[in-house]
C-alpha cells in the first residue's frame, strides 16, 4: 500500500494492523477518527509528517495475515467473528474489572483518590457498551446479514439498507463516547502506571485495563473501518 497524505487513516490500519502502534504513539485515534485522511491527522494531533510517513511506508511492508483475513470476510462471516471473539471479551472482562477497581477503591483510594474517578468512568462504560453489544447483536448485525442476504439472491434491500444506515450513525456516536472515556481513564493512570505502594491487585487491574483498552480499539476498528464503510458500499456495488 502506498502512503499518501490524504488516505484514510482507518484504510491504512485496515491494510496492516500493525500501523496501530505508530497512531497510538502519535495520538492520534485510527478507530473512532478512521475516517479523516492522515494530513488532517497529523495536524490534529501534532505529529511529524516527515517523520510518521516514512515509518508507516515500512510498517505496511511486514507481514500482516490476520488484517488481510479480516478485509477478505463477508459480512455476515464479520458480525459472526465480532461477536464471537470481542462481544465475548467485553462480557467477560466486564465483572472481573468492576470487582477488582472496587476492591482498589477500598485499599487504595485514600492515597490514590483518582481510583474513584475510574471506577466511575469504567462503570458508564461497561454499562453503555453492554447496551451497545446488545443493539448490534440484536437489531443491525442481524439487518446487515439480511441485506448480504438479499443481495446475493438479487432481490432489492433498499429498505433495509436505509435501517442499516440509520443505525450506524448511531453506533458510531456510542463508539466515539466510550472511546473518549477511555482516554480519559488512561490519562488519569498515567497510562496505567503502577504506583510504588502499589500491590499485585493494582498491577493486574491497570493492565486488564490496559488490555481491554486495546481490544477495543481493535473492536471499533473492525466496526467503523471494515464492516460498516462496507455495508454502506454494498448499494453502489
Amino acid at each position: 500500500m502506498e502512503i499518501q497524505l490524504d488516505t484514510r487513516i482507518g484504510d491504512i490500519v485496515k491494510a496492516n494492523y500493525k500501523t496501530a502502534q505508530l497512531f497510538d504513539k502519535n495520538k492520534i485515534d485510527f478507530c473512532c477518527g478512521g475516517g479523516i485522511t492522515l494530513r488532517e491527522a497529523c495536524i490534529k494531533s501534532g505529529a511529524d509528517m516527515d517523520i510518521l510517513v516514512p515509518e508507516l511506508e515500512l510498517m505496511v511492508t511486514l507481514n500482516d495475515p490476520d488484517s488481510k483475513y479480516m478485509d477478505s470476510m463477508e459480512l455476515d462471516e464479520l458480525c459472526d467473528y465480532i461477536e464471537k471473539r470481542h462481544h465475548t471479551y467485553v462480557n467477560e472482562n466486564i465483572p472481573f474489572l468492576k470487582q477488582k477497581l472496587q476492591k482498589l477503591c477500598d485499599v487504595h483510594a485514600a492515597n490514590h483518590p483518582e481510583l474513584f474517578e475510574v471506577e466511575e468512568l469504567f462503570s458508564i462504560i461497561a454499562g453503555n457498551l453492554t447496551t451497545h453489544m446488545q443493539k448490534e447483536e440484536i437489531v443491525v448485525f442481524p439487518l446487515i446479514r439480511k441485506m448480504v442476504k438479499l443481495n446475493r439472491e438479487g432481490a432489492d434491500f433498499e429498505h433495509v439498507y436505509d435501517e442499516v444506515k440509520k443505525n450506524i450513525a448511531l453506533l458510531d456516536d456510542e463508539h466515539q463516547a466510550e472511546g473518549e472515556r477511555f482516554v480519559k481513564i488512561s490519562e488519569i493512570t498515567s497510562f496505567y502506571f503502577v504506583p510504588a505502594d502499589g500491590c499485585t491487585t493494582y498491577r493486574i487491574t491497570y493492565q486488564t485495563l490496559s488490555d481491554f483498552e486495546q481490544d477495543l480499539h481493535r473492536h471499533i476498528h473492525l466496526e467503523n473501518n471494515i464492516l460498516f464503510v462496507k455495508a454502506l458500499q454494498l448499494r453502489k456495488k
